[in-house]
């Protein structure tokens, strides 16, 4: 997991101070999801850009959705 580079956030969610994030990360010969804290890797799998995964990433937004988190407030 340590030569992984971010490629991309898909979505991030809020929760008074704390943050939850779901990032792509080039992986080697892939890419690998990760659901995230500024200081945790909460979860970490392989992923492939097929309908199933994204389905996946909503479904892993949508749990937390139900629960309180929210979209962060933007800066401007």
């Amino acid at each position: 997991m340590t030569d992984a580079q971010p490629v991309a956030t898909l979505w991030q969610l809020a929760w008074n101070d704390d943050r939850l994030f779901c990032s792509v990360y080039r992986q080697g010969d892939g890419f690998e999801l990760r659901l995230e804290s500024p200081t945790a890797v909460i979860l970490s799998e392989r992923f492939e850009l097929q309908p199933r995964m994204l389905a996946r990433t909503e479904a892993l937004r949508a749990s937390p959705k139900r629960r309180g988190w929210r979209e962060p407030a933007s800066d401007s």
